[in-house]
């Protein structure tokens, strides 16, 4: 019985690391995942995706009456604003991730009262301007997702206008 306690005591060990190690990795490793899938126009940009369907599934079980823009930032070199303007009469929300796939901001429509307003998401420490509203994140990766809900999918055409008004840009490129 002795000579099998090193061996189930290694295995023990293995398995716990590989635990710890899945725990810790793999919100990453599903983040690049999703940057991926819905950066459409590249990090630090806003891309207003067309709805899902069963071909054009970017996000895990898509609702089809919600229209998707997404924003996948990178701080590295520097923080990045979103200026999202909502739809009158539609509900929407900016939710924030950051790369560990934690969600560090959530606003809708109705707590903004329907106007527009500007999140700028920074890294912890660096500099932004005074009066802004700023989340902080210990990150430099992450994606900002709007979601737009539609009464009915054919009424996009009339509305993308106005979605499309939502942004993303580096703070460097605001005057």
């Amino acid at each position: 019985m002795r000579r099998w306690l090193g061996p189930i005591l290694f295995g023990l060990i293995v398995a716990a690391a590989t635990a710890w190690a899945a725990v810790l990795y793999i919100p990453f490793g599903l983040m690049t995942i999703a940057m991926d899938r819905l950066g459409q126009g590249g990090i630090n940009t806003m891309s207003h995706g067309n709805l899902a369907n069963p071909a054009r599934q970017p996000v895990v079980r898509p609702s089809p009456d919600l229209a998707y823009s997404s924003c996948p930032y990178d701080l590295s070199k520097g923080p990045v604003a979103i200026d999202v303007t909502p739809v009158p009469g539609r509900y929407s929300s900016l939710s924030i991730f950051d790369a560990a796939t934690d969600v560090i901001f959530v606003r809708n429509d109705v707590e903004a009262g329907g106007e527009p307003y500007r999140i700028i998401v920074a890294r912890d420490g660096q500099p932004v301007a005074a009066g802004a509203e700023v989340v902080r994140t210990g990150h430099d990766r992450g994606l900002a997702l709007i979601r737009l809900l539609l009464k009915d999918p054919a009424e996009i055409a009339g509305l993308d206008r106005l979605r499309r008004q939502s942004s993303c840009v580096p703070v460097t490129k605001l005057k």
